[in-house]
């Protein structure tokens, strides 16, 4: 027995450890155990869901040599440690493979198995996510998310724990707002077991995109809508929710709950602010939703019948057992809001520049000499010199402007056909005129970075990072490194998706020429600098910037941004 002394120590270390706990927040699945719907599955690339969770988040494997890592927590409840994958994953590629489940059900995502509908990837499976494919910060400490192209899906159809039948649960989701479409279908959430659509009200799963075949909500989206198989719902209507509005917010939390004939949508802006309710009652008006027949496997990016054709990005959700009450769930958005997701670059390595003109030059040890161009709307590899004609080297010209589809990346456009530029169709990559789709402008949307062999950029397609530009029999194509496209081999892929860059002043070949003849003063101080400049392309590209003094680079040369400067400057004469 404790005496009265004893007791009173007692109570001093129980507020020691009280006050101590503060110092580790409560993560989302311990909210919502304190609210009595503990997560039976809690899933997240970006952070630790568990204040005292320090155990494996996700799984890359690299394409170098298909050795694999666990990627954890910096500390219990922290975030994702990016520089382990960052380091693991130097010079080659990444893919995700397995998102562990946090809540020790052992409810792991693997590569999605075909079902109804087969996947792209070997014997119908759908493909793995790139791991550098949505790279946030949270609270200022970087980390990836899983960005899901179409194709691309998770699941595992032996879950434990899950709702079945019409039992009650909730989730949620922390997703990209501005990353969607109107494919069926990207979702998180409860699925069939057998990869088939089995029937109405077989699935309980949050969707969000603007696909419109089945509910709407007020606008022209995207929703948060519910996937209950053999309908996308936004209410209690089959057709429409006025209440469930478009979203705009760049970081989403999407949630959906259900128990016999009651379920619900809330949603709000996850980088700051409250829930709201868009839909709040019974079950929907159609045959097969009252009562439910949940399965209980978990889905990521696909349809319960492996639908594959969506695409979103996912940072973090959960499944819970029990229907999470309103305050519960409003605890859970304020933990969300305290994470402080935020964007961050998408590129690294030579910097671009919006509005200047660039060559792009392979560097694979066969074919230094040629430069990505276009004859008609095939992109290709040819040789280009200071001899070639200026029809080639107009054609091996691209002006560099703000992604179409996101401003963190880039897209070219042709010097020679303005208002065309290089995009990925069944991932070859052509010259085509911009048609103001956003299909497009995804399509013609690439993010630059470090070269893989350690030479200039590789060049990743933004809409599909797992594909990059490649040259192959001399045609450009977006290729994954490894895959079941011809051109996905792996063999080289480092050197071929490579490119050297070089921008060039707003000067043409003759006008340099001109102003060398002046004299001999002239001609002479001007060789030593703009030899190396004539040597490869661009040559008539019309930049005229004050940046042209420093936006040099090597090809054959590395020109300096004293050098430049000393041009500029006996150019000014």
């Amino acid at each position: 027995m404790l005496s009265r002394q004893n007791l009173a120590r007692a109570g001093e270390l129980a507020l020691g450890l009280v006050a101590t706990s503060r110092l580790v927040a409560a993560g989302p699945c311990d909210i919502y155990s304190s609210g009595g719907t503990p997560c039976v599955a809690a899933h997240s690339t970006t952070r630790a869901l568990y204040s005292d969770y320090t155990g494996a988040l996700y799984e890359v494997k690299r394409g170098s040599d298909n050795a694999t890592t666990t990627i954890v927590p910096l500390s219990a409840g922290g975030v994702a440690d990016a520089a382990a994958q960052d380091s693991f994953c130097a010079s080659t590629t990444c893919l995700i493979t397995t998102i562990y489940d946090q809540s020790g059900n052992g409810n792991h995502l693997t590569q999605a198995p075909p079902g109804g509908f087969d996947g792209p990837d070997v014997d119908g499976y759908d493909n793995l996510a790139s791991a550098i494919g949505a790279p946030v910060t949270l609270n200022g400490q970087k980390a990836y998310g899983v960005f899901i192209s179409p194709g691309t899906g998770y699941r595992n159809d032996a879950a434990v724990g899950t709702a079945t039948g019409d039992e009650p649960e909730g989730m949620y989701a922390v997703l990209d707002g501005t990353h969607y479409n109107g494919a069926c279908c990207y979702d998180y959430g409860n699925a069939e077991t057998s990869n088939t659509d089995t029937g109405n009200g077989h699935m309980e799963a949050i969707y969000y995109g603007d696909e419109t075949a089945w509910g709407t909500g007020s606008g022209s989206g995207p929703w948060i809508m519910a996937d209950l198989e053999n309908g996308l719902f936004s209410g209690f209507s089959a057709s429409n929710n006025a209440g469930d509005p478009s979203l705009s917010y760049r970081f989403v939390t999407a949630i959906v709950k259900g128990e016999p004939d009651q379920w619900a949508i809330r949603g709000a802006n996850a980088a700051s602010g409250s829930l709201s309710t868009y839909y709040s009652g019974v079950r929907p008006n159609e045959t097969g939703y009252n009562p439910m027949s949940k399965e209980g496997a978990i889905i990521l990016g696909i349809g319960g019948d492996n639908s594959n054709g969506a695409q979103g990005t996912f940072y973090e959700g959960v499944m819970t057992s029990g229907y999470p009450s309103d305050d519960t769930e409003n605890s859970v958005q304020a933990d969300i809001v305290a994470a402080g997701y935020a964007v961050t670059s998408l590129t690294s390595g030579p910097a671009l520049t919006v509005g200047s003109s660039i060559s792009l030059r392979a560097t694979t040890a066969c074919c230094t000499t040629r430069y990505i161009a276009h004859t008609g709307s095939t992109v290709n590899t040819q040789v280009v010199s200071s001899s070639s004609g200026s029809e080639l080297q107009q054609q091996a010209s691209w002006t560099v402007v703000t992604g179409l589809a996101n401003s963190g990346c880039f897209s070219f456009e042709s010097v020679d056909t303005p208002g065309s530029y290089i995009r990925h169709y069944d991932f070859e990559l052509l010259l085509d005129a911009d048609d103001g789709t956003k299909q497009f402008s995804e399509d013609a949307t690439f993010c630059p970075e470090a070269g893989l062999n350690g030479e200039g950029n590789s060049i990743r397609s933004w809409s599909y990072p797992t594909r990059y530009f490649r040259h192959y029999d001399n045609v450009l194509y977006a290729a994954s490194n490894g895959g079941v496209q011809t051109f996905d081999v792996t063999d080289l892929f480092n050197d071929d998706g490579e490119g050297d860059r070089k921008f060039v002043p707003g000067l043409t070949a003759d006008a340099l020429q001109e102003i060398s003849s002046v004299s001999l003063y002239t001609k002479a101080s001007l060789e030593e600098f703009i030899n190396p400049l004539l040597t490869v392309p661009p040559f008539n590209l019309g930049y005229q910037s004050e940046k042209m003094k420093s936006e040099y680079y090597h090809v054959t040369a590395c020109i300096s941004e004293k050098e430049t400067i000393k041009v500029s400057e006996v150019m000014s004469k």
